[in-house]
């Protein structure tokens, strides 16, 4: 009986480093690229998007040597566009290092894709000092949306980006960031939580976000344990649709509070938007 009971005890330790291992150590490097082809209607011609969200760049995972080789790994996607969902920093997290926003930045630049970079700042980027965070992006070139809209032109099929002022930490205003954009127009919101999405009009075809790190941790049966979002885990994750337009959450790259990952890899998102006659979320 002894002998049965220590196998017992050495099989549940060995899961537990084994799991703990996983959480804290292979999932949160292994960065996953997802691909979606999403119909948009009015859109005029093709557009490769590339979301990211929340980069966080921090030890032990994004050290800066690290963060280089993920900024390479976002190149190969060969993007047209690439919009950020804010929060380029880590702030109150448990890290062993951390990484300027200046150098975090710098990384960023090295993406050149031929209808630029786009951006909301998140709520870190706030608690750290939004106004440098803004100022170190738009220095390397990627353009900071707060509560407004830019029209990229034909070479982009028509497409609108507006982007919203962080709603965890500012105020914001979603009719002066959607001020003048036409129903028939293709548009796409970008923003860094999904709460939002609710007050979203229906001409607005596609809502991109971040923020929730999809939980960070699933766990079967159970679900994810925390969600910073006043809808738990309704919009947690992927896609979900109302009324003819579209959201979509990304988990973003980095991870808040503790550097840990369990059924939520990282993840940086491709998004084909094409041309179609009905919007995105009517389509199957």
């Amino acid at each position: 009986m002894r002998r049965v009971l220590q196998r017992i005890i050495a099989a549940v330790l060995v899961v537990g480093w084994t799991l703990a291992f996983w959480a804290f150590w292979l999932e949160p490097r292994s960065l996953v690229i997802r691909e979606h082809r999403v119909p948009v209607d009015g859109l005029q011609a093709p557009v490769r998007v590339l979301l990211v969200g929340d980069l966080q760049p921090a030890g032990p995972h994004e050290t800066p040597a690290r963060l280089a080789t993920i900024v390479d790994r976002l190149a190969a996607t060969e993007p047209d566009l690439v919009v950020w969902a804010g929060d380029f920093v880590s702030e109150r997290r448990t890290s062993t290092s951390f990484t300027h926003p200046a150098d975090m930045a710098a990384a960023v630049g090295q993406l050149q894709p031929p209808l630029g970079q786009l951006a909301v700042l998140g709520n870190h980027d706030w608690w750290w000092d939004g106004p440098e965070v803004e100022r170190l992006l738009e220095a390397q070139g990627v353009r900071v949306l707060r509560d407004e809209r830019v029209r990229l032109g034909e070479d982009a099929g028509g497409l609108v980006v507006a982007g919203l002022e962080d709603p965890v930490t500012r105020r914001w205003d979603l009719d002066a960031t959607l001020a003048g954009v036409r129903a028939e127009e293709p548009t796409l919101l970008l923003t860094h939580t999904p709460d939002v999405f609710p007050e979203v009009p229906d001409h607005v075809d596609l809502t991109l976000a971040g923020h929730t790190h999809c939980g960070q941790v699933t766990l079967p049966g159970l679900g994810r344990p925390v969600v910073p979002s006043a809808y738990g885990e309704r919009f947690a994750a992927g896609w979900h649709g109302r009324d003819g337009h579209a959201l979509f959450v990304t988990c973003g790259i980095g991870t808040a509070i503790l550097p840990v990952r369990f059924g939520n890899p990282p993840e940086a998102v491709v998004l084909e938007l094409v041309p179609a006659d009905e919007r995105v979320a009517r389509r199957p």
